[in-house]
């Protein structure tokens, strides 16, 4: 994660982006600094990113790259306002020995637009990520990766528009997606729970979930009460300031995913 110190919205490069529209830094700081002690709570432990002055959507460290077992993948962004923040997220890779480390050749936006779901990674097109990223993205992790195509402007990102809820199954909005993505998904996930329109216009998809507790928007009110009828523990959380540029829970997280393919390790 990384600390918005330098947030605001002075372009527009997504439909929520309005430059008119006043930021209160201080509050999307209290509102990060809530999600960041929540994942804490849970258990989960949280790295941070020192941000840089000038990258003001540096927040959004889900975009910064993709990052499987021992292997991590930098990011290069689409749009010239946030090309710095392939470099600078690279260089604070290069300081964990751990990551067998490349810089993104082709347009590839992260965890914006690469979900890993069991041994298969789904990728999007059609806003950012290119379909050249999906294939040197396959061949980095060695892993299948599915390719979406997303329509609708405002989920110009597939964490947009999607969750990931455990190693098969997830939850997304069908109408941000082509027909035959639509078609795709509907046949490798029968039992994904279906967000509504009131759902996915607060980007209430825009989620994490550990396999049980899903941290997501608490404005996503029918999908809050339809993931704790399937089971989940749904907490709700307000990004609302952060929400201007597009952003939601899991765009300022960045998950550190294991090898899907490593035997977990016997308990001592």
């Amino acid at each position: 994660m990384c600390r918005p110190d330098h947030f605001e919205v002075c372009y527009s490069i997504n439909p929520w982006m309005n430059p008119a529209e006043p930021v209160d830094r201080a509050l999307a700081l209290s509102q990060w600094e809530t999600l960041r002690s929540t994942f804490e709570k849970y258990g989960h432990h949280v790295d941070l990113v020192p941000g840089e002055p000038g990258l003001p959507d540096m927040v959004f460290a889900a975009n910064s790259g993709l990052v499987v077992g021992d292997r991590a993948l930098s990011a290069r962004f689409t749009h010239p306002e946030r090309a710095a923040e392939g470099p600078a997220y690279h260089q604070w890779f290069t300081q964990r020995e751990r990551f067998e480390l490349a810089c993104a050749q082709e347009i590839n936006e992260g965890e914006g637009d690469f979900l890993l779901v069991g041994e298969h990674i789904l990728a999007a097109t059609g806003f950012r990520s290119s379909l050249a990223a999906h294939r040197e993205v396959a061949r980095f992790f060695d892993l299948p990766v599915v390719s979406l195509e997303l329509v609708d402007p405002r989920f110009y990102h597939l964490d947009t528009a999607m969750m990931v809820l455990d190693d098969a199954n997830i939850a997304y909005f069908p109408p941000a997606f082509s027909a035959a993505s639509r078609a795709m998904l509907a046949e490798l996930y029968p039992d994904a729970i279906v967000a509504t329109d009131a759902d996915a216009v607060v980007l209430g998809l825009n989620g994490v979930c550990d396999g049980h507790n899903v941290f997501l928007s608490d404005k996503a009110t029918d999908l809050i009460a339809t993931l704790r009828a399937n089971g989940y523990n749904p907490v709700g959380l307000d990004l609302s300031e952060l929400l201007k540029a597009g952003g939601g829970v899991k765009c300022c997280t960045l998950e550190i995913h294991d090898d899907p393919r490593s035997e977990p390790s016997a308990a001592a």
